[in-house]
């Protein structure tokens, strides 16, 4: 209730001009690329359109981001074209409702931050995976089915005007900006090849050619499938996949839009928000879907900062889709191409091309993995993970290799390791390695002001370590641990032999 009470709370200063403009000019960019991925998908054009009304208003409503605008994303359709292709568009709505749950939990359990654990060659990786994946989609519209069923590829004049005509889009999306940018590129380029086409009656594909739209609100509906184990089987994986990459898409553009607007949203409310709006989806025939980082920026390069905007975008939607149904199937293929692939172009991160050669080695091969799998398998959330295990073990190489142990012995007699660099599994070999037991007086002292324990494997080498001087008859002892270094051993020393030398005066805060 307090949410829907600060969308009209007057005592803000909320630019409402703004808002109203912002939220017209969304809905414009929503609607071409909702309807591009749901024909992509294989789905009704009108499954793309619910979802980009249902996914807009409640998360305008309930997000922890206002200005932030979701809708029928392509990240995560993509996931689920070869769940619809195998299974249909029943298990697509029970999959959508599974991957709600999933990440209202994420939300549930403030879960959230831990998006901000995917490095930047990772993301790289994935949003050009996910531009190719985008690109090549299209070229699949040069194909016609025939009334037996046989698809071909278009071939002489209709080839010729099809590629004119995505030609055409394409320049005026790209060219049109320099201009205004007033008014969505993208909206002026399909009612320019709209116009086209019907002025000098051009016979080419249009979005009747491939699904009628009925224009009805949508209706709850519960999905027509089996309620048994081998069905969550089917969908489980598909629902976990969708429901990661939605959450990885919807928070990083969460700290997108922190950045822009220098101030701070939730990530964990933005999680239950995505969550419910999915779930809300499968029961009411939309796709699903996450945050739309091109329309989020259109929507901030509007002026808005509130969830009107959002709110406003959604309702327009959802008039058309009422209202407009006859208009939107004469709307030519060639322009919803051309468009996506414009879209498609401004998601590869040609950044990442121009900095290759200032990139560490080991990122450029994170990159290029999460990219291969993203393409070959469609598997964003898998593409992620890979390239979040590659970084994590590289980096854990590279800090194994840090450790470093300065030896000296005092007047007494007494020797000294002082250790630098974390103890962890990756370095404990090499820190084993500069030990010399044998050799070695009675008294030996492991400083570690410079250092830190990390793990288990680091507490099971100091366990053998010790062990190995005390066979020789000989103590060893742990000076300046951390705080939590001396928690670490205090709760392991029921399996474990280790000596910890007080020293009151030395303290070291532990990491939060």
């Amino acid at each position: 209730m307090k949410n829907i009470i600060t969308l009209f709370d007057f005592s803000k200063k909320i630019n409402y001009k703004n808002e109203l403009l912002a939220g017209f000019t969304v809905a414009m960019t929503m609607i071409p690329e909702s309807l591009s991925f749901a024909i992509l998908a294989g789905l009704s054009p009108l499954t793309g359109l619910y979802a980009a009304f249902m996914m807009g208003l409640v998360t305008a409503i309930l997000g922890g981001r206002p200005g932030m605008v979701s809708g029928g994303a392509g990240a995560t359709i993509v996931v689920l074209i070869a769940l619809i292709k195998t299974h249909g568009v029943e298990y697509l709505f029970a999959t959508v409702v599974l991957a709600g749950i999933f990440q209202l939990l994420v939300g549930v359990f403030k879960l959230g931050k831990f998006v901000r654990l995917i490095p930047q060659p990772v993301m790289y990786g994935f949003l050009n995976g996910l531009a190719v994946i985008i690109f090549m989609a299209q070229v699949e519209q040069f194909k016609i089915t025939n009334s037996n069923g046989v698809t071909s590829w278009l071939q002489g004049t209709s080839l010729f005007i099809m590629s004119g005509l995505v030609a055409l889009t394409i320049a005026i999306v790209y060219f049109f900006p320099k201009i205004t940018k007033a008014v969505p590129a993208s909206l002026i380029a399909i009612l320019i090849v709209f116009a086209v086409v019907l002025g000098f009656n051009i016979d080419t594909k249009t979005v009747a050619d491939i699904a009628h739209i009925g224009g009805n609100l949508p209706s709850f509906h519960i999905p027509s499938i089996p309620f048994s184990i081998e069905t969550l089987q089917i969908i489980f994986p598909y629902a976990l996949i969708m429901a990661g990459v939605g959450l990885i898409e919807s928070l990083l553009t969460l700290s997108m839009v922190d950045e822009i607007t220098n101030s701070k949203g939730s990530a964990n409310k933005e999680s239950v928000a995505q969550g419910i709006a999915n779930i809300t989806n499968g029961f009411f025939g939309g796709m699903g879907g996450c945050a739309m980082v091109a329309q989020t920026l259109v929507n901030l390069n509007a002026g808005s900062r509130a969830r009107l905007s959002g709110i406003i975008a959604a309702t327009m939607i959802l008039i058309i889709i009422l209202i407009g149904a006859p208009f939107i199937e004469k709307i030519p293929m060639a322009a919803l191409v051309g468009v996506m692939m414009m879209v498609a172009i401004s998601t590869f991160q040609w950044v990442s091309i121009r900095i290759v050669n200032k990139m560490p080695k080991s990122d450029i091969f994170v990159g290029i993995t999460v990219a291969l799998i993203t393409i070959v398998l469609h598997n964003l959330a898998l593409a992620v993970l890979v390239g979040v295990i590659i970084s994590a073990l590289v980096f854990a190489w590279d800090n194994a290799k840090r450790i470093r142990a300065r030896k000296y012995i005092d007047e007494s007699g007494v020797k000294y390791y002082e250790i630098s660099g974390p103890l962890f599994f990756g370095s404990v070999t090499t820190f084993t390695d500069k030990f010399d037991p044998m050799d070695d007086p009675e008294q030996v002292v492991i400083d570690f002001k410079e250092s830190r324990i990390v793990d288990m494997s680091a507490i099971d080498a100091l366990d053998k370590l010790s062990k190995k001087y005390s066979q020789l008859n000989k103590k060893l002892h742990l000076k300046h641990l951390s705080e939590d270094s001396i928690k670490m051993l205090k709760n392991a020393e029921a399996v474990i032999e280790v000596n910890i030398q007080e020293d009151p005066t030395y303290k070291v805060m532990p990491e939060k």
